[in-house]
């Protein structure tokens, strides 16, 4: 019982404190009540609160301007005084006064930005509105002195000192705004080192570079890259020996300025080189570009090195540059020599015309002065491009021959003129063999001057072309010759074979007068195209004499006619011989006259045929045409024996050896006359 009596009170106390906290949360609720109903009747009230709460921020923004009130006012002052100072070039005191009041505007801004008020940053700013124009001018003078640095270091070094001086304080100042400040000031960073930089290359480039358009043809040229030449190396050895020793050595001022003249000068070439230059400019820039500028004359200069190393810096010239120019510079020269070559062809046709004859060697051989001249020029400009580079005096060496190539071109078509003029009048030009005969050593002395064109001694061998060039031209001269020599034998060769002839004439006598007169003619060549004309002469006179014989003016009646041809021949034949034996001529083509004597000769007609074979094993170029006709000419061959002799020859088909000169293949024989049933007769 007393343990239940014990529960039953505690049940009566807890009952009893919460009816007491019921009525105390409901005396709370209504205070809570009472209290929105309060809140409520006062919000119109807080709007007046909130219009002091924006006052009194202005209020404290305008206490935080009043504290600073004194350095504001003194600003105009400090200005003043700082200009005077930049107006007597005091520039070490104006640019302390001016750090001076850049601290006090970056102060006063800084801890307004972290106060967040914004609107007084405007208000002090408008106090320091003259710190932009004293910065201005104090750079402007900075700039001056930077751009006349290269004198001033010979003259006032300290001012460049000073500049320099000033130039690394802002450029600390900088540096420590970027890596510390909360907030970058206004006019931050200056980046005055690289303004520097690009003062001094503008300096640079400017007083070399940017003058008044030159003259750029060579004189003009030359004079131009002379004094930029000296200019530029007394410059970099004031730098080196002066400048250097005013500026802080990470400037690395020599070879910011060795790269800047090597940067300026490879834009000015290339400027240049847009130009229309003609081949002595083009010439003085390569030269300058690849020679001068490395040699000791100009950034090779003892008093330059080693500080300044040109070769890490590049071609002053790209290599397709280079290229480029260098063939513009060959298609000058080959203008140039085109229009020399001509001038130098125009002289010689003129020449050809005189009334004597062309001048001749110590050993008596015609010459002219053409491949001296011709040869002079083209070695002079493969030896003018030796200076520059072995790829521009190859580029040379190979317009020379092609030039070459085609000067001889027009020789010949010169030499066909000048055959054309004398075949109208035999008598002009007066002395047209012997100009040939100089034509024809000129020929020898331009092949054998070719391979000394040639940059390696090593490689001078004739291109095949030019040597073809060399032979058409040989072959042209040679051509009008011999048909000169044509030109007089034909009268003689008209009156064979004759009845005359037969008798005794002295036909072949002056024929040999006639070869005996030009093969003198022809001594006046050197002997490898003397040779060849008297060759050429003989197969000439082989191939005229028995033409002759074909054209079918004469059939032996008898025999005692035949043996008459028969002994002719053999006489004409061996005294052709004896003229070619005493010029020291083998008389290959003349044994074709022996040959056919055989023919005629042989008394048996039945025997023709063997013979006839031999004939044509020795001479296979002969025809059927050939055969027939000489068989006319026996008068005593029957339908029969002809018809078996080119049967004969039908049968044994032959093929020309490749060493065999053909003799026959060039006579023509006149076509037979076709039978006509009518006697011929007037027409009714």
């Amino acid at each position: 019982q007393s343990t239940v009596q014990s529960y039953l009170e505690g049940v009566s106390v807890g009952l009893e404190q919460l009816r007491s906290a019921a009525q105390e949360v409901q005396s709370v609720c209504q205070d809570l009540g009472a209290a929105r109903w309060a809140l409520l009747d006062s919000a119109d009230r807080f709007q007046g609160l909130q219009q002091m709460r924006a006052l009194m921020a202005e209020h404290v923004q305008l206490a935080s301007v009043v504290q600073v009130l004194p350095q504001l006012f003194s600003v105009h002052e400090v200005f003043s005084h700082t200009l005077q100072l930049l107006r007597g070039q005091h520039l070490l005191e104006a640019h302390a006064e001016l750090m001076m009041m850049e601290h006090l505007r970056d102060d006063i801004l800084s801890q307004l930005h972290l106060r967040g008020l914004s609107s007084a940053q405007a208000t002090v700013l408008s106090y320091f509105g003259g710190l932009q124009e004293l910065n201005e001018s104090l750079a402007k003078q900075l700039w001056d002195i930077v751009g006349s640095s290269l004198q001033l270091v010979r003259e006032d070094p300290v001012l460049f000192v000073t500049a320099v001086r000033i130039i690394e304080r802002e450029e600390k100042i900088d540096d420590t705004l970027l890596l510390e400040a909360t907030f970058l000031p206004p006019g931050r960073p200056k980046g005055w080192r690289q303004k520097f930089y690009r003062v001094l290359q503008e300096a640079i480039t400017g007083a070399h570079f940017h003058a008044a358009r030159m003259d750029a043809e060579g004189p003009g040229l030359a004079r131009h890259l002379a004094a930029l030449q000296k200019d530029i190396v007394s410059e970099l050895r004031v730098v080196k020996d002066l400048m250097v020793q005013c500026v802080p050595a990470h400037y690395n001022i020599l070879g910011v300025c060795a790269a800047t003249y090597h940067q300026a000068l490879t834009s000015h070439l290339q400027d240049i080189l847009r130009e229309d230059l003609d081949k002595q400019a083009l010439f003085l820039l390569l030269e300058w570009a690849l020679r001068v500028y490395h040699s000791p004359e100009m950034m090779g200069h003892p008093d330059l090195l080693p500080e300044v190393d040109v070769s890490a810096l590049g071609p002053l010239m790209s290599p397709e540059l280079v290229e480029l120019t260098e063939r513009k510079y060959v298609v000058k020269v080959k203008a140039s020599v085109l229009v020399w070559m001509q001038r130098t062809l125009e002289v010689e046709f003129k020449e050809w015309f005189r009334e004597e004859e062309p001048e001749t060697d110590h050993q008596g051989f015609f010459q002219s002065a053409l491949p001296v001249i011709v040869m002079q020029m083209l070695n002079e400009n493969i030896q003018v491009a030796s200076l520059i580079t072995d790829s521009l005096q190859q580029k040379v060496y190979n317009m020379a021959l092609e030039e070459l190539e085609a000067f001889l071109g027009r020789l010949r078509e010169a030499l066909v003129q000048c055959g054309k003029e004398h075949q109208k009048d035999r008598t002009v030009p007066k002395y047209y063999v012997s100009y040939l005969l100089a034509m024809l050593n000129n020929n020898l002395a331009l092949g054998s001057s070719v391979s000394s064109l040639h940059p390696d001694t090593a490689h001078r061998e004739v291109p095949t072309s030019l040597r073809a060039a060399l032979d058409r031209t040989q072959k042209k001269a040679c051509q009008l010759l011999l048909e000169e020599l044509l030109l007089d034998l034909q009268p003689l060769c008209l009156q064979l074979p004759s009845r005359k002839w037969l008798s005794g004439s002295q036909l072949v006598s002056s024929m040999c007068e006639v070869i005996d007169k030009y093969a003198k003619d022809f001594s006046r060549v050197k002997k490898p195209v003397f040779t060849l004309l008297l060759t050429e002469s003989e197969l000439l006179v082989a191939s005229q004499y028995l033409r002759a014989l074909m054209q079918k003016k004469m059939v032996c009646k008898s025999e005692e006619e035949r043996g008459q041809l028969c002994d002719r021949l053999l006489q004409d034949a061996t005294q052709l011989r004896a003229l070619f034996l005493g010029l020291d001529r083998s008389q290959q083509s003349l044994e074709a006259v022996f040959a056919l004597r055989e023919l005629i000769c042989l008394k048996d007609p039945a025997l023709l045929s063997l013979e006839v074979l031999g004939f044509i094993t020795k001479y296979p170029d002969v025809s059927d045409e050939h055969i027939s006709t000489l068989l006319d000419l026996r008068g005593d061959v029957s339908k029969e024996v002809r018809h078996m002799v080119l049967e004969m020859m039908a049968q044994h088909p032959q093929v020309l050896p490749e060493s065999y000169r053909p003799i026959f293949s060039t006579i023509l024989v006149p076509a037979p006359e076709l039978p006509f049933c009518l006697r011929k007769g007037k027409c009714a």
